[in-house]
């Protein structure tokens, strides 16, 4: 990277990286640094005149002379230190206060700290340096907020795009980021325990498999070059986890990453874990209370309370949850009944209602679509939809009651689905009906429907499967919900994003209508001349200008193909 790419504080920490060496400082020492203490056990079991050995990040800086203030910042949050020159060189070598901390260190840079604990005159917990080392040289300038006169913030690191492709200097920069992972994490341990305590086990299951099977959804698809063979990445796990029940096992529990290759939104990511529990000997009725009393028992652990706030609304998560068919849910919001209907008449009433649908949806499709679009959103508390139509569930257990029908739930909150759950079905005969249903809206058009049947699940299927309830929850947007987050990027450490291209360089020579268009590309990449003029909001001459300007700097090129005029980033 040359210096014309960089800031001048960029280039300002590569000199005085140099001069670290020259003195023969290691600006990223190999040694072990013997960290003894965390800033907030120091704060919580105070004791004055206590030795601590610290290390973190160096986050603010107050330099009086020969006095100064520092705040260090390690994993449990922030303390104040307190840099003395007389205390860390007793001596007249005056080298480590007056050049390496005043002058080569800067903020973000790792440091250890050896002191006491004090409190200063206004009773702020410090620690008083007695000696501090260097441990590594940030080259970055972090994105510290800073504050006017008025109280007023600016500089802060809020950009979403930014927050999310920089995860590392968004957990450093907002300490409220890093609370919602150590969320998540309860999350996963409260659930855990929960089900050990049960006496099921946790297993893993493959995540490359031949057969993309368990859910309706389109698969990533890959090569294994010394078997020849297509394999795909994970849709789901029910059916390896199935077959474990078929082996013995009283009940089994994985945490599952999977991937689709479908569309991305605030609620969806092309990878995303869920968690799939396989318990013999039950039904539907029986996973219901136990989902709700898990899921009670997993809101009191991540915040203390089975009432949480999602996006301006309480949500209460102390069970019994209600309970609604699914029928009388799109009766409830559309007026329609889809009791014995025809695939004729449900895309009919589709088209009445409003929805886009197309000749390659079958009766499972058309229903799903109506209660995702007329009924989901309506459900904010928790709510059990029930009883789906068989279409729906090709996986399912027919209901005792009515043959139309699956012993099936969903689980709704915040108008979105967050569980799924079955008394799964053990006949081999007509899963393999189900199976070959699949196949057939598949070759009708159904790029979510399962084209490939998994016969050796049909054979363990025929070994003989006791009487099993499933259940699988979206961990990610549970813990949404408990987080109060309504977008899934702010849930996850590191979501998918559209690739980033390095290296091209905003020169200063840029004019003001030549920034704009170039941010804007460097945020799209490649777009639709007409589309990026509209959010650019320029006249025609200044656009025109502006567009010819880049491409004079060489920064980048308009194209002509069969979808129009496209203006692409090559600097």
């Amino acid at each position: 990277m040359s210096n014309l790419e960089l800031s001048d504080q960029e280039i300002q920490r590569r000199e005085t990286l140099t001069k670290l060496r020259e003195h023969g400082i290691d600006p990223y020492p190999a040694e072990l640094y013997p960290v003894k203490h965390k800033a907030k056990q120091i704060k919580d079991n105070y004791k004055e005149e206590q030795e601590v050995v610290i290390a973190g990040r160096l986050m603010r800086r107050k330099i009086q002379g020969k006095a100064s203030f520092g705040d260090l910042q390690d994993d449990t949050g922030r303390i104040q230190v307190y840099f003395n020159r007389d205390e860390i060189c007793p001596g007249e070598d005056k080298f480590l206060y007056n050049d390496l901390f005043k002058k080569m260190l800067d903020l973000g840079d790792f440091i250890g700290v050896k002191g006491k604990v004090f409190k200063t005159q206004v009773g702020e917990i410090s620690v008083k340096v007695e000696e501090f080392t260097l441990l590594s040289k940030s080259l970055r300038p972090l994105p510290l907020p800073k504050t006017d006169s008025e109280g007023n913030v600016h500089d802060a690191f809020t950009d979403p795009e930014t927050r999310y492709r920089q995860r590392y200097v968004d957990l450093v920069v907002n300490p409220n980021v890093k609370e919602v992972f150590e969320k998540r994490s309860k999350l996963f341990s409260a659930m855990r325990n929960y089900f050990n305590d049960a006496g099921y086990m946790e297993v893993e299951t493959p995540i490359l498999q031949p057969i993309p099977g368990g859910a309706a959804a389109r698969p990533f698809v890959t090569h294994h070059n010394a078997l020849d063979i297509p394999l795909y990445m994970r849709i789901a796990n029910e059916l390896y986890l199935k077959r474990l029940i078929v082996g013995g096992f009283d009940g089994v529990y994985e945490f599952s990453k999977n991937f689709r290759n479908e569309g991305m939104d605030r609620t969806h990511n092309p990878e995303f874990t869920v968690m799939e529990i396989y318990v013999p000997y039950k039904d539907y009725n029986w996973m219901m209370e136990f989902t709700e009393n898990l899921l009670e028992h997993c809101a009191v652990a991540v915040n203390g309370s089975t009432k949480n706030t999602f996006n301006g609304q309480e949500i209460e998560f102390k069970a019994p949850y209600a309970r609604v068919t699914m029928r009388q849910s799109i009766i409830d919001f559309t007026g329609f009944d889809i009791k014995g209907k025809s695939e004729d008449e449900l895309r009919q009433a589709c088209k009445n209602l409003g929805l886009e649908v197309d000749e390659t949806m079958g009766k499972g499709k058309l229903i799903d679509e109506i209660f995702g679009e007329k009924c989901e959103g309506n459900y904010i508390q928790p709510t059990f939809i029930i009883d789906y139509p068989k279409e729906m569930s090709p996986l399912c257990k027919s209901h005792r009651d009515d043959p139309e029908l699956t012993e099936r739930f969903e689980l709704m909150i915040g108008g979105k689905e967050i569980a799924n759950a079955y008394s799964e079905l053990n006949d081999p005969i007509d899963q393999r009906e189900r199976f070959e249903e699949q196949v057939r809206l598949a070759q009708k058009g159904d790029d979510e429907a399962t084209g490939l049947i998994d016969q050796d699940f049909l054979r363990a299927l025929e070994y003989g499967m006791p009487p099993t309830s499933g259940l699988g929850i979206g961990m990610d947007r549970l813990i949404m919900y408990l987080t109060d987050n309504p977008a899934i990027q702010e849930v996850l450490f590191f979501p998918q994003m559209k690739p980033e291209k390095f290296g091209a360089k905003k020169g200063p020579e840029l004019k003001e209508d030549e920034q704009l268009i170039f941010d804007l590309l460097a945020k799209e990449q490649t777009m639709d001349l007409n589309v990026l003029k509209e959010k650019a909001g320029l006249s025609n001459k200044k656009w025109d200008k502006g567009v010819k300007g880049l491409a004079k700097h060489g920064l980048t090129k308009v194209t002509k193909d069969e979808n129009g005029l496209t203006i692409e980033m090559i600097g």
